[in-house]
């Protein structure tokens, strides 16, 4: 890999982990994955400041994937801890929520009170997260490399005019 896109890739990644793993926050995935795609944009945009020319597309593509990858790996690690203290209270919720409603038809109501009783136990425990993380990679890498792509389109600077010679700033 090279080690221009490794930081971009990192920040992108944990942004979008992040953001993915909150309880609440995380719902505005289901507006078409938004942080998911804000990672590799994310990435693209740092990738893009830190060169003196425009990157390419294939350059924001290819931050975007890696930046997919990490935050499904941020996202999944982040989730475990998250759903140990908010899932007594999602079981709780549960169960009220069982309680209030009226007419419920039997093999639902058993799916939602099963999961009040047990939770996340036995297999699941262990299989669950493993599920989770190959599913957040291929989402991820699928919507933070279009994420990516757009923010090699939308943060691309200017080709230099031919002849030109290109002076780093001193630092």
């Amino acid at each position: 890999m090279r080690a221009d896109l490794t930081q971009p890739a990192l920040i992108g990644g944990v942004v979008m982990g992040v953001l993915s793993a909150l309880p609440i926050v995380s719902v505005a995935n289901a507006c078409c994955c938004l942080w998911i795609v804000s990672g590799g944009l994310i990435a693209a945009y740092l990738l893009q400041q830190n060169q003196t020319g425009p990157i390419t597309p294939g350059d924001g593509a290819l931050v975007g994937l890696l930046a997919g990858f990490c935050g499904a790996l941020v996202k999944v690690v982040l989730s475990i801890p998250i759903g140990l203290l908010v899932g007594p209270m999602e079981r709780e919720l549960m169960q009220r929520v069982l309680e209030m409603a009226g007419n419920i038809p039997p093999d639902i109501r058993d799916t939602f009170e099963r999961y009040s009783r047990e939770g996340r136990s036995g297999p699941l425990m262990i299989l669950g997260p493993i599920v989770e993380l190959v599913f957040w990679m291929m989402i991820g890498g699928i919507f933070s490399t279009l994420g990516g792509l757009l923010g090699a389109a939308l943060f691309r600077k200017p080709t230099p005019p031919a002849g030109t010679i290109d002076i780093p700033p001193a630092s």
